[in-house]
């Protein structure tokens, strides 16, 4: 039986070339549930969210994946998150689906050419799968990083600025994928200046404020 994830925020801090951006950051979300960080610019939103990520180490404070510190299970918490920041960590000279299946493979995951195209077709890039990346527009860029959500199975999203780029059509696009991925019993973390609604869930809302 898969245990039903929850992530725990006790007491984070953060401090940056000798500054304190934050302190006693207390949180918790569950599996259905997402988290959206505000607050004002360099008061450490991304910094908070590459710690969740175990990119970063906080100051001070833990992480818990299901009640156990991120620390104490590394490789399987990892297997449970996708992060995609506001640049998109795409490879320029490689094609459109082999991002895709390099991207996937670092999951442990592979999935199958046919899957890969569809999911390319929903995000509007149908046809493109051969293009190298390079000769993409910055928001076909940003469609095909955000395809990856799409083929991920962790459990754990974590969003930097996920609409940066993004159509309209494309925000709303993200914006179902996502609520569809908490109707699954996932959870998402993201920062974002637009307020995009997603369904029938609403957020908790952590702002962040200089210590």
């Amino acid at each position: 039986m898969k245990t039903i994830p929850s992530l725990t925020l006790s007491r984070l801090g953060c401090s940056k070339g000798g500054r304190q951006l934050f302190k006693d950051v207390d949180c918790r979300l569950q599996a259905g549930q997402w988290l959206s960080v505000a607050g004002a610019n360099g008061v450490g939103k991304t910094s908070l969210l590459r710690m969740v990520c175990d990119l970063a180490p906080a100051d001070s404070g833990d992480i818990l994946w299901n009640d156990t510190p991120v620390k104490l299970q590394r490789d399987s918490y990892r297997q449970d998150l996708c992060y995609l920041g506001h640049l998109n960590a795409l490879q320029e000279s490689m094609s459109v689906i082999e991002n895709l299946a390099f991207t996937q493979a670092l999951a442990g995951s592979a999935p199958t050419a046919r899957h890969m195209q569809a999911v390319l077709t929903r995000f509007g890039l149908r046809g493109r799968s051969q293009q190298l990346v390079r000769h993409l527009s910055q928001g076909q860029k940003r469609r095909v990083a955000l395809s990856r959500l799409a083929l991920s199975a962790a459990r754990l999203w974590v969003l930097d600025e996920p609409y940066v780029a993004m159509d309209e059509a494309g925000i709303q696009l993200l914006a179902d994928l996502i609520a569809s991925h908490l109707d699954q019993g996932g959870l998402a973390v993201l920062t974002s200046h637009q307020k995009v609604p997603l369904g029938r869930h609403q957020p908790l809302v952590l702002e962040l404020k200089a210590a």
